[in-house]
């Protein structure tokens, strides 16, 4: 799980770093056409910049959300758990280190966005990481497949 967490972060703020050295505000570069474009934005807020005047709640829920994937992922044995919890972990603690250290200020910083997705939200490599996490997050609830890695007969799980 520490691991894929790390992978997720490097490559999201190794991402971010480029976009922002690369990528001058207001620039489009068209990836493929109508579908996908590079675009640098600052997002105060969450998805589609919604609470932009409450970032320091989106710092303490980031934060929260961090603490409570180390609490649980200690009881992990589903190799599946793992990837879940593994991206989520790196999404969620790569956002929180924007919002505590990029700027306007500390608590208070802004999410580096950059890829456009045909002019519907503009995200980053993070935001790819929990959505999926969080699909395979539902279908594994879905399907009962705990946590722990045991089903009730003690059959291993995925």
């Amino acid at each position: 799980m520490l691991m894929l967490a790390a992978v997720v972060l490097v490559v999201d703020q190794a991402a971010k770093y480029w976009a922002v050295s690369a990528l001058s505000n207001g620039e489009r570069v068209v990836v493929i056409p109508e579908l996908i474009q590079l675009r640098l934005l600052r997002n105060p807020g969450a998805a589609f910049s919604i609470g932009e005047g409450v970032t320091w709640v989106f710092t303490l829920v980031a934060a929260a959300a961090v603490a409570a994937i180390l609490y649980v992922g200690r009881r992990l044995r589903s190799t599946a758990w793992t990837v879940v919890l593994g991206a989520l972990l790196g999404g969620a603690f790569s956002h929180l280190l924007d919002r505590l250290f990029r700027a306007p200020g500390f608590a208070q910083g802004h999410v580096v966005d950059f890829i456009d997705y045909g002019g519907l939200f503009v995200g980053n490599v993070a935001d790819i990481a929990l959505t999926g996490s969080c699909v395979l997050l539902m279908v594994l609830t879905l399907r009962d497949i705990p946590i722990g890695g045991v089903v009730d007969k003690g059959s291993p799980s995925v």
